[in-house]
């Protein structure tokens, strides 16, 4: 009789895991490494593409003859560190919690030798945001998930003529549907002075918001990002496909293309084409 109801005990423990969805396994794991006193916790995807290949490095144009175009390799390194920290969790006993995040993009051109091999381009985005937990079923068996409100800075931390640089007010808004993910991001810029704007038109091609699609299936990961291509009819937006799939442990393999404007800041009003192959430790999910 206790085996039976230790195996009762043991299905039903299986069949709560298994109806768990894959953004509520991230909190609960989220939640558990906040606890750790020595851990870091992933904020967006980090990975490493040590084969990045860039169709159409615009250097005559975009960096204005500071660099000369013979002196930049179309293949190149890219990677992106990204991380958050709790400030202030459970608020007035409410599922709402304070972050502090950061992410960082670098473009390595790592095999240019003949150069001492530099840093083309480093994006930095630190952004102080509060997250609101939620799990409300709506229509057609979609769930409202989680909403967030950023005050976000990204910039690439050099000086005139490559300086770029925007502050801006930002909300995710996520929702769920069996292995589908799909993540709403409008922005909003803040002005600055004509003198001070290193990018005025930089809404031009960023536009005020982006859409991100994810499917998660046997372990792999396939993630869309579309960004100002309705708002711009497909003139000036950017399209981003990523694929995580399992290799070994917590190493994953990363593929990665885009296509359109913005692939970095440098690079925001420039149209480029990359494909990378690479490694990732976490993924949105």
């Amino acid at each position: 009789m206790r085996l039976l109801f230790l195996l009762i005990i043991s299905l039903f423990s299986i069949s709560t895991i298994a109806e768990e969805s894959a953004i509520d396994q991230r909190i609960a794991q989220e939640k558990k490494t906040q606890k750790l006193l020595f851990s870091i916790t992933p904020h967006k995807p980090n990975y490493l593409l040590p084969l990045t290949y860039n169709s159409h490095i615009q250097s005559e144009r975009t960096y204005k003859d500071v660099i000369d175009e013979e002196q930049l390799q179309q293949l190149e390194v890219k990677f992106q560190f990204s991380f958050k920290a709790p400030i202030l969790t459970d608020i007035a006993d409410l599922p709402l919690s304070l972050y502090f995040g950061y992410t960082q993009v670098s473009f390595w051109q790592a095999y240019n030798g003949d150069n001492s091999s530099p840093f083309r381009e480093t994006n930095y985005e630190p952004e102080v945001f509060a997250m609101w937990h939620q799990n409300r079923a709506l229509a057609y068996g979609w769930d409202f998930k989680l909403a967030t409100l950023n005050l976000t800075h990204q910039s690439n931390g050099r000086a005139e003529p490559l300086s770029r640089s925007w502050n801006r007010i930002e909300s995710s808004l996520i929702f769920e549907k069996g292995n589908m993910t799909l993540a709403i991001n409008p922005w909003y810029r803040f002005e600055e002075n004509t003198s001070d704007d290193d990018n005025p038109d930089l809404l031009d091609y960023y536009g005020h918001g982006k859409v991100t699609a994810i499917y998660k299936a046997d372990n792999n990961i396939f993630t869309l990002i579309s960004r100002n291509n309705i708002e711009s009819g497909f003139s000036k937006g950017a399209i981003e496909f990523d694929w995580s799939f399992p290799i070994h442990g917590k190493v994953r393999g990363y593929f990665q293309l885009f296509a359109g404007y913005g692939n970095s800041l440098i690079e925001y009003n420039e149209y480029t084409n990359t494909i990378g192959l690479g490694i990732s430790l976490t993924d949105w999910l």
